[in-house]
């Protein structure tokens, strides 16, 4: 238990009618990041506001970095950073001012803050903007600058709900290298996001939440051979040689299963594929493609996607949008 940074049992929030969490149980090692995943609607922000002292559970329990979050609230949230679904930056302050606030109220002495904010601003390449009042940036800038703001104290734990929302491409990428980076520095991150391709970067665990409850927790790895196993994909040089590349892959397939023309999405013209028992399928498939004289444009092993897993294991349910404001 001591390895666990974040650990909450059976916890249940109700709001009306809408039972928004259902008994989750969560937990998080240290210096590792946690993915959270479902549908909007599916109770990812509730938890984070459970677990960041901004919501009380009707029932359950919750601590971070070893402190009770119903019992010393205000312990918690000396040792965390929050970066909630919208941001929340003070419009008519600058950039710099905005973090100087947030060092101040974390009892950084003014010179230490300052110094902070201005090494934040240049680390989310809001430098050149940091005299302006933030009500003049833009919906990315205003992003990174909350991003920013949830870094200011060096925080053990942080929780980002959703945090690439709203950015383009290149920063959210960047903000990725952020995450490395805090994780590197020793803290620890819990991420709820709706790019999956995320949480396959950055997530060492991910937890799949679907009405109010865990359905899985695994690795990325492991939650893709839970709901598959490796798929061995090969693409003939010339379309011609489809057939003989069916054979061959014929030869390696799981028992059960048989080579066919590759239709996953994704998948070029002219692709074949075959569920394989393991990668030593390789081993017979590479040789023979070369005696029989059928040269590849493309081979190798594949995983499912965490997108087939996702609507998978939370049966295809759609991400219905959720209006701003509602806590689930």
């Amino acid at each position: 238990m001591n390895d666990l940074v974040v650990r909450a049992e059976g916890l249940r929030k109700r709001f009306g009618k809408t039972l928004a969490l259902d008994g989750v149980d969560l937990a998080m090692r240290r210096g590792t990041v946690l993915g959270v995943l479902g549908p909007n609607g599916a109770g990812k922000t509730t938890a984070v506001r459970v677990l960041a002292t901004l919501l009380r559970p009707d029932e359950g329990y919750a601590e971070v970095a070893g402190i009770d979050v119903l019992k010393e609230p205000a312990r918690v949230r000396r040792r965390i950073g929050l970066t909630g679904q919208y941001a929340s930056v003070d419009e008519d302050l600058t950039g710099t001012q905005n973090l100087v606030l947030i060092g101040q109220l974390l009892d950084l002495p003014t010179r230490d803050a300052k110094r902070r904010a201005a090494e934040l601003l240049d680390w989310f390449d809001l430098a050149e903007a940091a005299g302006r009042p933030a009500k003049t940036y833009s919906g990315g800038m205003r992003r990174r600058l909350d991003l920013a703001a949830s870094l200011v104290g060096h925080p053990e734990v942080i929780f980002l709900d959703e945090p690439t929302t709203g950015l383009d491409p290149a920063k959210r990428e960047d903000m990725w290298g952020v995450v490395r980076s805090q994780v590197t520095q020793g803290a620890s991150v819990l991420l709820t996001t709706q790019y999956l391709e995320e949480a396959d970067a950055l997530a060492d665990e991910i937890v799949v939440v679907d009405h109010g409850r865990v359905i899985a927790h695994d690795n990325p790895d492991g939650l893709k051979r839970r709901v598959g196993g490796l798929t061995l994909r090969v693409r003939p040089a010339d379309p011609a040689r489809v057939p003989d590349a069916l054979r061959i892959l014929d030869a390696v397939a799981a028992p059960g299963a048989n080579a066919s023309t590759d239709t996953a999405a994704g998948a070029r013209p002219g692709a074949v594929s075959v569920p394989v028992k393991d990668d030593l399928a390789l081993d017979v498939v590479v040789p023979a493609l070369r005696q029989a004289g059928v040269e590849v444009v493309d081979l190798g092993l594949h995983l499912p996607s965490l997108d087939e897993v996702f609507h998978t294991l939370t049966d295809g349910a759609p991400n219905t949008p959720v209006k701003e404001g509602e806590l689930v």
